[in-house]
């Protein structure tokens, strides 16, 4: 998971040598208890990958929903459990959990990033498909951006007329009326066109599961 604690550790790990695993992990603990804030809202969101995903977007997902406190976890679709995904610009990136870990689990928010191939490999994923579904029907959030609203969302019945993604012909030919906006919000669907779109997309979700102060708060410190 990406979580405060996390870049606790990596900031001490790498200006501390002397110490071993064990004086770490007992520094980290104390010192993440008495100095990072209580998130008394924290959700958890799950940001699923696969080989050639976008390296912007899967980032900026991330980056930006952990600033608004969730918790955020990592999984991979590749088969066998393999958690090292390769991005679509050659980004590798270590997830937490496989994808079957993550299923069975309660999720406030699950969002796809885009790249090709890496949203057809999410598409092809039969358990996130039916992470998907259920967290339609059940009304909770959910989101896609680039071409996963397309390739991943609409081949599935997931996402209705009106809604985004990546503004190239064949992307939208698979899409019933798209239109041409960063950021579109529909019902508990939230799509969004592509990396440079990707900071907007992640601070929509924010603002959707913490509020709009919240959202203020983190896009100004983002200079948005």
């Amino acid at each position: 998971m990406r979580t405060a604690a996390a870049f606790v550790i990596i900031r001490f790990a790498t200006t501390t040598t002397s110490f071993s695993p064990r004086h770490i992990l007992q520094f980290t603990r104390r010192h993440y208890s008495q100095t990072l804030p209580t998130f008394s809202m924290t959700k958890r969101v799950l940001v699923p990958i696969a080989d050639d995903c976008e390296d912007i977007e899967t980032t900026c997902i991330t980056d930006t929903l952990v600033r608004f406190g969730a918790e955020v976890v990592i999984a991979s679709v590749k088969p066998g459990g393999e958690l090292v995904c390769k991005m679509a610009r050659g980004v590798k990136i270590v997830a937490d959990i496989p994808i079957d870990q993550a299923e069975g689990q309660d999720w406030d928010l699950i969002a796809v990033p885009g790249g090709m191939p890496g949203a057809e490999h999410l598409r092809d994923n039969g358990t996130l498909i039916s992470m998907l579904k259920k967290q339609k029907d059940a009304g909770k959030l959910y989101g896609a951006i680039c071409a996963s609203p397309a390739v991943v969302l609409a081949s599935h019945d997931l996402v209705g007329a009106g809604a985004t993604c990546f503004p190239a012909e064949g992307l939208r030919s698979k899409m019933a009326a798209p239109v041409d906006e960063r950021v579109v919000v529909q019902g508990n669907c939230v799509t969004s066109q592509g990396p440079g779109t990707a900071l907007a997309f992640g601070v929509k979700l924010g603002e959707i599961l913490y509020g709009e102060e919240k959202a203020k708060s983190v896009a100004g410190a983002l200079l948005i």
